[in-house]
């Protein structure tokens, strides 16, 4: 079976689950990243926020971030206009829109995150260009395909 290679938005949420939790679906979406299944995508927002988390909150886990960074080369994508994120902020709020925005820019197929409670509401609208999902969504799709 031949399909397109998924183009997977990481908000930092779930970035910062797959170094975590080795066990996790996160973990599992950096791994598939990693074997070229999967092309990952981050913008600067989100690596410049998962530094900052991992470095307040996880001290230890510091070097392990930096070498998953590496081993599983995300695509750093464009930000977005400052117009693209104002579109994008009724649907999520001011924080989020940066994030939604640049998965839209980048074309992704999906954005993965764990904030349900901003992603995942009535207000974003259901023809968007991407699905949005948690992890374990991801996977699920991935393994309701192969």
């Amino acid at each position: 079976m031949v399909f397109k290679r998924w183009k997977v938005f990481l908000d930092t949420s779930a970035l910062l689950a797959g170094v975590i939790s080795r066990t996790g679906a996160a973990h599992e979406i950096l791994t598939m990243g990693e074997q070229g299944l999967v092309s990952l995508l981050v913008s600067t927002q989100v690596l410049m926020e998962a530094d900052r988390n991992i470095l307040k909150k996880f001290p230890h886990l510091g070097f392990d971030f930096r070498l998953l960074i590496k081993s599983c080369a995300p695509t750093l994508v464009e930000n977005p206009s400052a117009k693209e994120v104002h579109r994008t902020v009724p649907w999520v709020g001011a924080d989020d829109a940066p994030i939604l925005a640049a998965a839209l820019k980048a074309r992704a197929d999906y954005l993965v995150t764990w904030n349900t409670r901003d992603f995942m509401t009535a207000r974003v609208p259901s023809n968007l260009p991407l699905k949005i999902v948690t992890p374990g969504g991801l996977i699920a799709d991935w393994n309701a395909l192969v």
